[in-house]
């Protein structure tokens, strides 16, 4: 049995960026895509229609776009340090996303998470079509998910974390013993039981007694 479940959000939150922008950029629909990147995060926005809205700016995208992006991505400074002391301290570590598999697995893989799960884009022909395939993982997926890994690694709900900085991460922080929102949008600074402003994981550590 695990000693933490500690599941983060991976937009702005493992990571310094946002891939649905990065990707946008090489599209030539940023400015459309942030706009509503924004709305979204604040709450303003049902997250799937906008992540499919965003989504289909990408439409013809070749598939190589991902190695481009993936070289852009930035970790967060202090999650491997994290991840590590988290699993010297018997502890899991997963991501859940409103993201992409297609750039989430690369660094979840580097970095030895215990889960992962995000969503997965809809190739063709060697191209993006502006879709996406099988389940959304939406802000209720998200929970879903926090709550079956909590089983699945035999942590109580009590003993979950979850850490995120949008509209999108708050129904997976009602579920779970502590909520801390990183570096946070205004509706997750009103709900999350703790606030982190720094940009260094290693402050999670710190909440739960562990080195930092």
């Amino acid at each position: 049995m695990a000693r933490f479940l500690v599941v983060l959000d991976v937009d702005s939150t493992l990571i310094e960026d946002e891939v649905i922008e990065l990707l946008a950029a090489e599209a030539g629909s940023l400015d459309e895509v942030s706009d509503i990147t924004f709305r979204a995060m604040n709450g303003e926005l049902d997250f799937e229609q906008s992540l499919r809205a965003r989504v289909s700016t990408l439409e013809g995208l070749p598939v190589e776009v991902f190695e481009t992006v993936g070289e852009c991505i930035r970790v967060t400074a202090g999650v491997p340090e994290m991840v590590e002391a988290l699993h010297a301290a018997g502890s899991k570590v997963a991501v859940v996303s409103g993201g992409f598999h297609e750039l989430v697995d690369p660094i979840a893989e580097r970095l030895g998470l215990d889960y992962w799960r995000a969503n997965r884009l809809e190739v063709a022909d060697g191209r993006l079509t502006g879709g996406l395939v099988g389940p959304i993982i939406d802000a209720a997926a998200k929970a879903d998910t926090v709550r079956e890994w909590a089983a699945d690694s035999g942590v109580p709900l009590r003993q979950t974390v979850a850490v995120g900085d949008g509209a999108n991460d708050l129904p997976m922080m009602a579920v779970t013993g502590l909520s801390v929102g990183f570096d946070a949008k205004a509706p997750v600074r009103d709900e999350a039981a703790v606030l982190i402003d720094q940009r260094d994981m290693r402050a999670v550590l710190a909440l739960l007694g562990l080195r930092g």
